[in-house]
């Protein structure tokens, strides 16, 4: 099975906020959740980058490692979720994630500010694949009717790759070797702790 993972080209992004909305959009995400954000990086300097950001889906995920009620999960292709009905609000995921995925709706301390949401990599949740109870906790299961997230594929100038590692690894390659530069693949070595050598 495929390994499932996203790769934001740094060298393409041009901060249209197209995958936020999408998303947004896509899984009618609560107002002050935002599942993916453009950050730019250098702002206004030489070098200036923008990536898109949310959960990378790690091997290994810290979210994971330090959950109290053991709340995440992976999948068989590798996405990394999440069950709301055993997440306390902690906030442990928060702190422990390299890439500052994990959302709350609320402001405020241990338990309080609500249950976690983050990028599902539109693979749902625990529930049953398109149920009515699976979309209003976690969005819609594009996965399950064989599609990739829709912020990949509103992204107009396809900096955001989402799909089988192996293969978006080896667009990446051929997108360096055809414009003979790249500033990185932006995440990838923090998240999947490997390197695409070019």
């Amino acid at each position: 099975m495929a390994r499932m993972k996203f790769l934001c080209d740094a060298d393409r992004c041009i901060e249209c906020n197209a995958c936020v909305t999408a998303c947004k959009n896509e899984h009618e995400v609560p107002w002050g959740i935002n599942r993916r954000r453009v950050v730019t990086i250098n702002d206004g300097k030489p070098g200036e980058r923008s990536v898109s950001m949310a959960c990378m889906h790690c091997t290994d995920a810290p979210c994971a490692a330090v959950c109290p009620v053991n709340c995440f999960y992976t999948t068989a292709d590798g996405v990394v979720l999440h069950s709301k009905d055993l997440c306390i609000g902690c906030g442990y995921c928060f702190y422990a994630c390299p890439f500052g995925a994990p959302q709350y709706p609320k402001v405020g301390n241990f338990g309080s500010r609500g249950k976690m949401d983050k990028c599902t990599f539109c693979a749902g949740g625990p529930e049953a694949d398109g149920s009515r109870e699976e979309y209003e906790k976690y969005g819609a299961n594009r996965l399950a009717e064989g599609k990739l997230p829709l912020c990949a594929e509103m992204c107009s100038t396809k900096s955001l790759l989402a799909g089988d590692g192996e293969i978006i690894a080896q667009i990446y390659k051929e997108r360096v070797m055809k414009r003979g530069y790249g500033s990185g693949a932006w995440g990838w070595k923090t998240a999947y702790r490997e390197t695409i050598e070019s």
